[in-house]
Protein backbone atom coordinates (compact mmCIF):
# COMPACT_ATOMS: atom_id res chain seq x y z
CA UNK A 1 0.00 0.00 0.00
CA UNK A 2 1.26 3.45 -0.93
CA UNK A 3 0.72 5.22 2.39
CA UNK A 4 1.02 8.76 1.07
CA UNK A 5 -1.48 8.07 -1.71
CA UNK A 6 -3.83 6.34 0.72
CA UNK A 7 -3.75 9.39 3.01
CA UNK A 8 -4.48 11.71 0.10
CA UNK A 9 -7.32 9.49 -1.13
CA UNK A 10 -8.84 9.43 2.35
CA UNK A 11 -8.97 13.24 2.39
CA UNK A 12 -10.15 13.64 -1.20
CA UNK A 13 -12.61 10.75 -1.45
CA UNK A 14 -14.02 10.42 2.06
CA UNK A 15 -13.48 13.49 4.21
CA UNK A 16 -13.97 16.37 1.79
CA UNK A 17 -17.09 14.97 0.03
CA UNK A 18 -18.69 14.45 3.45
CA UNK A 19 -18.20 18.05 4.54
CA UNK A 20 -14.72 17.98 6.05
CA UNK A 21 -13.48 21.03 4.18
CA UNK A 22 -11.27 22.79 6.72
CA UNK A 23 -7.84 23.09 5.10
CA UNK A 24 -5.84 23.30 8.33
CA UNK A 25 -7.66 20.35 9.91
CA UNK A 26 -7.22 18.22 6.80
CA UNK A 27 -3.50 18.96 6.76
CA UNK A 28 -3.28 17.77 10.37
CA UNK A 29 -5.14 14.59 9.45
CA UNK A 30 -2.85 14.04 6.48
CA UNK A 31 0.32 14.70 8.49
CA UNK A 32 -0.53 12.30 11.33
CA UNK A 33 0.30 8.64 10.57
CA UNK A 34 -3.10 6.98 11.02
CA UNK A 35 -1.64 3.57 10.19
CA UNK A 36 0.66 3.87 13.23
CA UNK A 37 -2.38 3.87 15.54
CA UNK A 38 -4.31 1.02 13.88
CA UNK A 39 -4.09 -2.48 15.43
CA UNK A 40 -1.71 -4.70 13.47
CA UNK A 41 -4.37 -7.02 12.06
CA UNK A 42 -6.24 -4.07 10.57
CA UNK A 43 -3.28 -2.22 9.03
CA UNK A 44 -4.57 -2.80 5.50
CA UNK A 45 -7.83 -1.08 6.47
CA UNK A 46 -6.20 1.96 8.06
CA UNK A 47 -7.73 4.36 5.53
CA UNK A 48 -10.96 2.48 4.79
CA UNK A 49 -14.31 4.16 5.35
CA UNK A 50 -15.09 2.09 8.44
CA UNK A 51 -14.83 2.13 12.23
CA UNK A 52 -11.85 -0.07 13.12
CA UNK A 53 -12.20 -2.30 16.24
CA UNK A 54 -9.76 -1.64 19.07
CA UNK A 55 -11.35 -3.87 21.72
CA UNK A 56 -14.67 -5.72 21.94
CA UNK A 57 -16.27 -2.39 22.89
CA UNK A 58 -14.06 0.37 21.48
CA UNK A 59 -13.59 1.46 17.86
CA UNK A 60 -11.65 4.08 15.93
CA UNK A 61 -13.93 6.65 14.33
CA UNK A 62 -14.10 6.53 10.54
CA UNK A 63 -11.99 9.13 8.68
CA UNK A 64 -15.04 11.01 7.41
CA UNK A 65 -16.45 11.45 10.94
CA UNK A 66 -13.07 12.68 12.21
CA UNK A 67 -12.87 15.19 9.38
CA UNK A 68 -16.39 16.44 9.96
CA UNK A 69 -15.79 16.88 13.70
CA UNK A 70 -12.72 19.00 13.09
CA UNK A 71 -14.41 21.03 10.36
CA UNK A 72 -17.32 21.84 12.68
CA UNK A 73 -15.17 22.86 15.66
CA UNK A 74 -12.63 25.11 13.88
CA UNK A 75 -10.04 24.62 16.64
CA UNK A 76 -7.53 27.45 17.11
CA UNK A 77 -3.86 27.22 18.09
CA UNK A 78 -4.38 28.99 21.43
CA UNK A 79 -7.25 26.75 22.57
CA UNK A 80 -7.36 23.88 25.05
CA UNK A 81 -9.19 20.66 24.21
CA UNK A 82 -10.74 17.92 26.34
CA UNK A 83 -11.25 14.63 24.53
CA UNK A 84 -13.53 12.03 26.10
CA UNK A 85 -12.30 8.67 24.80
CA UNK A 86 -8.62 8.44 23.83
CA UNK A 87 -9.14 5.17 21.98
CA UNK A 88 -6.25 4.50 19.62
CA UNK A 89 -4.86 8.01 20.20
CA UNK A 90 -5.00 8.95 16.52
CA UNK A 91 -7.53 11.76 16.80
CA UNK A 92 -5.77 12.91 19.97
CA UNK A 93 -2.52 13.23 18.02
CA UNK A 94 -4.30 15.16 15.25
CA UNK A 95 -5.82 17.51 17.83
CA UNK A 96 -2.38 18.16 19.31
CA UNK A 97 -1.34 19.76 16.01
CA UNK A 98 -4.31 22.12 16.03
CA UNK A 99 -4.44 23.46 19.59
CA UNK A 100 -2.40 24.55 22.59
CA UNK A 101 -2.97 21.37 24.62
CA UNK A 102 -5.14 18.25 24.79
CA UNK A 103 -6.39 16.44 27.88
CA UNK A 104 -7.69 13.01 26.91
CA UNK A 105 -9.69 10.67 29.17
CA UNK A 106 -9.95 6.92 28.56
CA UNK A 107 -11.75 4.30 30.64
CA UNK A 108 -9.65 1.42 29.28
CA UNK A 109 -6.21 1.51 30.88
CA UNK A 110 -4.62 -0.68 28.19
CA UNK A 111 -5.75 1.66 25.42
CA UNK A 112 -4.56 4.70 27.35
CA UNK A 113 -1.10 3.24 27.97
CA UNK A 114 -0.77 2.18 24.33
CA UNK A 115 -1.71 5.68 23.13
CA UNK A 116 0.74 7.29 25.54
CA UNK A 117 3.55 5.17 24.12
CA UNK A 118 2.67 6.22 20.59
CA UNK A 119 2.64 9.90 21.55
CA UNK A 120 6.09 9.44 23.06
CA UNK A 121 7.43 7.77 19.92
CA UNK A 122 6.07 10.64 17.82
CA UNK A 123 7.56 13.24 20.20
CA UNK A 124 4.18 14.80 20.97
CA UNK A 125 4.42 16.68 24.25
CA UNK A 126 1.22 18.72 24.57
CA UNK A 127 -1.09 15.80 25.43
CA UNK A 128 -2.09 14.86 28.98
CA UNK A 129 -3.81 11.49 29.40
CA UNK A 130 -6.14 10.47 32.20
CA UNK A 131 -7.66 7.08 33.02
CA UNK A 132 -11.22 7.49 34.24
CA UNK A 133 -14.93 6.93 33.73
CA UNK A 134 -16.40 10.01 32.05
CA UNK A 135 -19.93 8.63 32.37
CA UNK A 136 -19.75 9.54 36.06
CA UNK A 137 -18.50 13.06 35.31
CA UNK A 138 -14.96 14.37 35.29
CA UNK A 139 -13.45 17.67 36.25
CA UNK A 140 -10.52 18.86 38.26
CA UNK A 141 -11.40 21.96 40.21
CA UNK A 142 -9.69 24.53 38.01
CA UNK A 143 -9.95 22.94 34.56
CA UNK A 144 -12.16 24.44 31.87
CA UNK A 145 -11.71 24.00 28.13
CA UNK A 146 -12.34 25.77 24.85
CA UNK A 147 -13.33 22.56 23.07
CA UNK A 148 -14.78 19.26 24.33
CA UNK A 149 -15.04 16.25 22.01
CA UNK A 150 -17.06 13.22 23.10
CA UNK A 151 -15.94 10.28 20.97
CA UNK A 152 -18.96 8.07 21.70
CA UNK A 153 -22.69 8.59 21.73
CA UNK A 154 -24.66 9.57 24.84
CA UNK A 155 -28.43 9.15 25.31
CA UNK A 156 -28.67 12.80 26.34
CA UNK A 157 -26.00 15.43 26.88
CA UNK A 158 -25.95 16.73 30.46
CA UNK A 159 -24.69 19.74 32.36
CA UNK A 160 -21.62 17.85 33.56
CA UNK A 161 -20.19 18.29 30.07
CA UNK A 162 -21.64 21.75 29.34
CA UNK A 163 -19.97 23.30 32.33
CA UNK A 164 -16.52 22.12 31.34
CA UNK A 165 -16.55 24.82 28.66
CA UNK A 166 -15.18 28.35 28.77
CA UNK A 167 -17.50 31.01 27.37
CA UNK A 168 -17.12 30.80 23.60
CA UNK A 169 -16.25 27.10 23.87
CA UNK A 170 -17.74 24.33 21.76
CA UNK A 171 -18.67 20.75 22.51
CA UNK A 172 -19.09 18.00 19.90
CA UNK A 173 -21.42 15.18 20.85
CA UNK A 174 -23.52 12.47 19.22
CA UNK A 175 -26.79 12.41 21.14
CA UNK A 176 -29.63 9.89 21.04
CA UNK A 177 -30.21 6.16 21.13
CA UNK A 178 -30.78 3.26 18.77
CA UNK A 179 -30.99 4.47 15.19
CA UNK A 180 -31.99 8.00 16.21
CA UNK A 181 -28.65 9.68 16.86
CA UNK A 182 -27.67 13.18 15.87
CA UNK A 183 -24.22 14.80 15.86
CA UNK A 184 -24.29 18.29 17.35
CA UNK A 185 -22.04 21.20 18.22
CA UNK A 186 -23.10 23.13 21.31
CA UNK A 187 -21.54 26.56 21.86
CA UNK A 188 -21.42 28.37 25.19
CA UNK A 189 -22.40 31.93 24.27
CA UNK A 190 -22.35 33.28 27.83
CA UNK A 191 -22.43 31.97 31.38
CA UNK A 192 -26.04 30.82 31.06
CA UNK A 193 -26.72 30.84 27.30
CA UNK A 194 -26.07 28.01 24.86
CA UNK A 195 -26.56 27.47 21.14
CA UNK A 196 -27.02 24.02 19.58
CA UNK A 197 -26.38 23.22 15.92
CA UNK A 198 -27.33 19.82 14.50
CA UNK A 199 -24.79 18.54 11.97
CA UNK A 200 -25.72 15.08 10.68
CA UNK A 201 -27.35 11.78 11.56
CA UNK A 202 -25.05 8.91 12.48
CA UNK A 203 -24.64 5.97 14.85
CA UNK A 204 -21.82 5.50 17.37
CA UNK A 205 -21.28 3.09 20.23
CA UNK A 206 -22.76 4.28 23.53
CA UNK A 207 -20.39 5.60 26.18
CA UNK A 208 -19.44 2.83 28.59
CA UNK A 209 -21.43 3.24 31.77
CA UNK A 210 -24.46 4.72 29.97
CA UNK A 211 -25.62 1.58 28.12
CA UNK A 212 -28.56 0.92 30.45
CA UNK A 213 -29.71 4.52 30.17
CA UNK A 214 -29.70 4.18 26.39
CA UNK A 215 -31.53 0.84 26.53
CA UNK A 216 -34.40 2.10 28.63
CA UNK A 217 -34.78 5.62 27.23
CA UNK A 218 -37.86 6.03 25.04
Amino acid sequence: MNINQARKNSIDNQIRPWGGLDYIANNALRDTPREFFVPEKYKDLAFADIEIPLTDKAKMLSPKIEGRILDALKIKKNETVLEVGTGSGYLTAVLSKLCKSVTSIEINEELSVSAQQKFKELNINNITTEIGDASKGWQRSTDFFDVVIIGTSVPKITGRFFHLLNVGGRIFVVEGSGKAMSAKVITRLSEHKWETKSLFETQLSVMLGLEKTAKFEF
